[in-house]
């Protein structure tokens, strides 16, 4: 998980200095974070919703919206990111899985 620890020291460090970054550095960043949270839902059973409420969907329009952003919107959303991965990787650490179950409703 070290290069967990890693993405998010990254993140928080590009946070802090999101007026040197380009266009170009806060979107790699974000997308690096989106296939990093989709890894740690997986790895614990949390499906996508796939909807626009998703987490992973709001910083994926984010990153592709990233020229109309102002620093305090890319700070918000790098920040985000890294709750994200966070929360996440405790998750995963304890071990937790997560199932789902389909159940099937006889309608009469």
């Amino acid at each position: 998980m070290s290069n967990v620890s890693e993405l998010i020291a990254e993140l928080l460090r590009a946070a802090n200095e999101i007026q040197k970054l380009t266009d170009s550095q806060v979107q790699l960043l974000l997308f690096r974070s989106i296939v990093k949270i989709r890894e740690l839902r997986e790895s614990v059973g949390i499906p996508g919703s796939g909807t626009s409420r998703d987490a992973v969907v709001e910083l994926y329009d984010l990153a592709n919206e990233i020229g109309n952003l102002g620093e305090k919107q890319r700070t918000s959303a790098l920040l985000h990111a890294t709750d994200l991965i966070r929360t996440l990787r405790i998750v995963s650490e304890s071990g937790t899985k997560l199932e789902i179950r389909q159940t099937e409703y006889a309608i009469d």
